[in-house]
C-alpha cells in the first residue's frame, strides 16, 4: 500500500456490533474491499487487511524518520550542534552543501511516496547510503588510504603481437 491509498481508509463502512454477530462473513468480505468501523455503544473498532495496517504502521514509522533526519539536516544548516549520540548526529560530518543535497534526495524520495511502490525501499536504501558515507569520512583508514599516494603504473595500448 503507498500512501496515497490512505484516503481509503476515511471511506469505511460502519458497522455495528449486532451486524457484526449476526453476519460475520458478510463483515468479513466488506473488509477485503474496504476498511470497516465496527460501532458498540459509544467506541468504534477498526477492521482492516493486516498488509494495511502493515503499510500504516510501516509509513508512520519511517515518516518520522524521515522527519526527523531532515529537522537535523536542517539544524545543522542553521549552525546548530548536534551531538553524535543523536540518532542522526552522523549528519554533522557533512558540509552544507552535502546536508543541502540530502535534503533535496531525501524529499524527493519522498515525494514519490504516492505513486511508487517502492518509495519506502528507496527512502531506506538513501539514508543507509549517506550512513555509510559518514562513517568513510568518520574513518581514519578510509581517509588514509585515499590520501595515500598511488604507485600506479598508467596501462599501455594493447598490441596485436602480444595476443600471438
Amino acid at each position: 500500500m503507498v500512501l496515497g491509498n490512505f484516503g481509503n481508509i476515511y471511506s469505511d463502512e460502519l458497522i455495528t456490533a449486532t451486524e457484526l454477530n449476526r453476519q460475520p462473513g458478510r463483515v468479513l468480505d466488506k473488509a477485503l474491499e474496504r476498511p470497516v468501523t465496527i460501532t458498540r455503544n459509544d467506541q468504534a473498532f477498526a477492521l482492516l487487511r493486516r498488509e494495511e495496517v502493515t503499510s500504516l504502521v510501516k509509513a508512520a514509522t519511517q515518516s518520522q524518520a524521515v522527519f526527523e533526519a531532515l529537522t537535523v539536516a536542517f539544524s545543522l544548516l542553521l549552525g546548530k550542534e548536534i551531538g553524535v549520540e543523536h540518532p542522526y548526529g552522523w549528519l554533522s560530518v557533512f558540509d552544507a552543501d552535502d546536508l543541502q543535497e540530502f535534503i533535496k534526495e531525501l524529499s524527493e524520495a519522498f515525494r514519490l511516496i504516492d505513486s511508487s511502490t517502492t518509495a519506502w525501499e528507496m527512502i531506506e536504501a538513501l539514508i543507509h547510503e549517506w550512513y555509510e558515507s559518514a562513517i568513510a569520512i568518520f574513518s581514519p583508514e578510509l581517509a588514509a588510504a585515499f590520501s595515500a599516494e598511488t604507485d600506479e603504473i598508467p596501462l599501455t595500448k594493447p598490441s596485436a603481437h602480444s595476443a600471438e
